[in-house]
């Protein structure tokens, strides 16, 4: 049988290598911008390399990798692509900080079904932003151009990080103990997590991103991007006896402390020790969300937690005050059996 289709190429299938091409060669200034001494080669290569000699004694890997969720959706929906990437930074580095590992290089993966040049760029800028903040480089990444995958506009993106700490100076939670007070960070907002909720309470209201909520619109505070708390915290840590860290994410206040607490020990938190920030405030009495949902699902305006002595508290407030941070003591450390371990007032 013959055809007189014609030929078939790339393009024609949906794919544009020549637009790929473009938005490696705008990228390539940003993605410099992040590289550390230890990086070794330029972008372009088939892997990333960093070379780790004579940094460390027992040096121990630390890796995480995450998204943004339905943020996502967010951003792609107000046209905003320059700040998901620092929210994609931030979700990652701010796992691996929680061990005392200095975060080192960074990639990423951007997925789409057309490529749309300009808004790559903007996100892939945002990525870099944030390795920036975290001190980290961005050595490599992938960006897929998959007609038919995703709907036109939608883009995926996902994020993996290595960093290292000294055998030493891993923070594993054990020496965690009764007494010891939790200090709450400040959070930039719902950061990257209940953002399926936030949508539905969002489309609930009627979308008014522009309700001003102290000075801010409520569609900049929905969007502000994941606090990178590397810098401050690896500052923090190096004054003051730390004895477990935790990231704020999926579960909020709730389900993410007790992670590093060691069987034994519980921890009570006193909800009146900060104000909850008035985009939570929104978003509470606009979804008639209980107070139960709030703490499971969102940071609430804490981010990060570290657990510390009562004595070292007012060093280590100190510390992140000079980061430009805000921080309070939100709790405790206490004998705790059973299974609820975890009591909020």
């Amino acid at each position: 049988m013959s055809s007189d289709q014609g030929s078939l190429t790339y393009r024609a299938a949906g794919v544009d290598i020549d637009a790929g091409n473009a938005v490696v060669e705008r990228i390539k200034p940003l993605v410099k911008r992040t590289f550390r001494p230890e990086v070794m080669g330029g972008l372009g290569g088939f892997g990333g390399l960093f070379d780790l000699s004579g940094r460390y004694r027992e040096p121990v890997l630390v890796s995480g990798t995450d998204g943004v969720g339905t943020k996502l959706k967010l951003a792609q929906q107000l046209g905003r692509h320059d700040t998901i990437g620092i929210d994609l930074v931030g979700m990652c580095v701010n796992d691996v900080l929680v061990q005392g590992a200095e975060p080192l290089f960074f990639l990423d993966y951007f997925a789409t079904g057309k490529l749309d040049v300009d808004t790559t760029v903007s996100v892939v800028g945002g990525i870099a932003r944030g390795c920036e903040l975290a001190g980290c480089a961005l050595i490599g990444g992938e960006t897929a151009e998959m007609p038919d995958m995703y709907p036109p506009g939608e883009y995926d993106l996902a994020g993996f990080t290595v960093g290292a700490v000294e055998k030493s100076d891993l923070l594993d939670g054990s020496a965690i103990a009764a007494g010891d007070i939790v200090l709450g960070v400040a959070s930039s907002g719902p950061h990257s997590n209940g953002y399926s909720l936030v949508r539905r309470i969002l489309e609930r209201a009627g979308s008014p991103l522009d309700l001003d909520l102290g000075g801010v619109s409520l569609g900049d505070a929905l969007m502000a991007p994941t606090t990178i708390y590397v810098k401050p915290i690896l500052d923090v840590v190096k004054k003051v006896p730390v004895h477990g860290m935790a990231h704020i994410t999926g579960g909020g206040l709730k389900e993410n402390i007790i992670r590093v607490v060691p069987e034994g020990l519980g921890i009570e938190l006193d909800s009146t020790s900060w104000t909850l920030p008035p985009v939570f405030q929104w978003l509470q009495r606009e979804g008639k969300v209980e107070r139960e949902e709030m703490w499971r699902t969102f940071n609430c305006g804490i981010g990060f937690t570290l657990l510390i002595a009562a004595g070292d508290v007012d060093a280590a407030k100190t510390a992140l005050a000079a980061h430009g941070l805000a921080s309070w003591a939100i709790g405790k450390i206490v004998p705790a059996t059973g299974e609820e371990r975890v009591h909020i007032a």
